[in-house]
């Protein structure tokens, strides 16, 4: 076998064991110096005129191609095993950690998050509201675009991912009064948004609208805070089927994520059986497993402005209703008497809604369902 092998660069005769190659082409290490490089990912030599790498790798084409991406944001090249992806589209841009934490890794929090709560208006009732919306992707990007809407003035609320959602999320509001969710939050233009990205949430069948009230408003401690909670645990039992069409949800939905207790004689039992007996768990029609709200699980998601802020009257005036009258006098109300107390010039979202359902005044609630 021959020694030596002349290089094909500069024609110099080269001993076996010091030549390099590209290929079968043999070169002289200070033409493979000055004309190659060794890609950073396979190993092997090859023509600088080939080298589709960066200033951060020397990478030939075919592993260029298999085995890395450029962050859409910055242009950088990065690994596949180390890129971020804005959900699970294969259209979905990649990012390196870097853009993707800068530019919407900030906006989609896990289902665990829980900042400090931020007050807004002046109280004493609040109402935190959970809105579930599916179908369009468990996008942070999305996400983003949704708060730079809703908190284009103020902080109002923050996104999270939620298991229970098959490609969704979650929009959770800080406490606001009624008041502030009417006239202040950008609720209409919020909507808007997700509809726009192609969400759904009452025709999703895995959405909820979930309302968060605060403990404090109910009573000034503990004993008058329960009393209160249970004529709303006896309100919902007396008007049971009224706000299972109020709710939108169909029976089996409302036996899944937010059950009722089931009727007792009294307004204390009603609670006793929710505190201790159920095995609802936080899965309730008002969820009480929190320390410092009751949460009115009932409604089904939506993104129509007049039934989210009807729910939200809704849920303010029942409170207020509870807190306002005696079992006694809950015990004689009629379905058109409770509507009268929850409505007045002050809420025509909520008149509105009542008569699409066919819960207004003397309407009669009839068998069929109403989607």
């Amino acid at each position: 076998m021959d020694e030596t092998l002349t290089c094909v660069c500069c024609g110099a005769e080269v001993h076996r064991d010091e030549v390099c190659f590209v290929g079968d082409q043999p070169l002289c290490r200070d033409c493979a110096d000055e004309e190659t490089f060794v890609c950073d990912n396979c190993g092997f030599r090859h023509w600088d005129s080939d080298n589709q790498g960066d200033d951060r790798y020397d990478l030939c084409p075919s592993c260029r191609e298999e085995y890395f991406v450029a962050c859409s944001e910055c242009g950088r090249l990065i690994p596949n095993s180390e890129a971020w992806y804005d959900g699970d589209d294969d259209e979905t841009p990649p990012y390196c950690e870097s853009c993707y934490r800068e530019k919407v890794g900030d906006a989609l929090h896990p289902y665990s998050y829980k900042p400090s709560p931020v007050f807004y208006g002046g109280g004493p009732l609040y109402l935190g509201v959970e809105l579930e919306v599916d179908g369009a992707g468990q996008s942070a990007s999305h996400a983003r675009t949704v708060l730079n809407v809703i908190n284009r003035q103020k902080e109002y609320a923050y996104m999270k991912t939620d298991g229970s959602l098959d490609d969704g999320l979650e929009l959770v509001t800080h406490p606001c009064t009624l008041e502030e969710h009417r006239t202040k939050v950008p609720w209409a233009d919020t909507v808007a948004s997700f509809r726009e990205m192609h969400y759904n949430s009452h025709n999703a069948g895995t959405c909820g609208l979930h309302v968060h009230v605060n403990r404090d408003a109910l009573g000034e401690h503990s004993a008058a805070q329960d009393e209160t909670i249970s004529k709303i645990l006896y309100l919902f039992e007396r008007f049971w089927q009224e706000i299972l069409r109020f709710s939108r949800r169909t029976e089996s939905q409302m036996n899944h994520w937010a059950a009722r207790y089931g009727y007792k004689n009294s307004a204390k039992e009603i609670l006793e059986h929710a505190k201790y007996d159920s095995g609802n768990g936080r899965y309730a029609c008002v969820n009480l497993t929190n320390h410092d709200t009751i949460e009115f699980r009932a409604f089904r998601g939506t993104l129509k402005l007049n039934t989210l802020i009807a729910t939200l009257q809704f849920v303010d005036r029942i409170c207020r209703v509870a807190l306002a009258l005696s079992e006694s006098e809950i015990k004689d109300l009629s379905w058109p008497e409770f509507v009268l107390r929850l409505t007045d010039e002050s809420t025509p979202e909520l008149i509105r809604y009542l008569k699409e359902r066919r819960l207004y005044i003397n309407e009669p609630v009839t068998a069929e369902w109403e989607v």
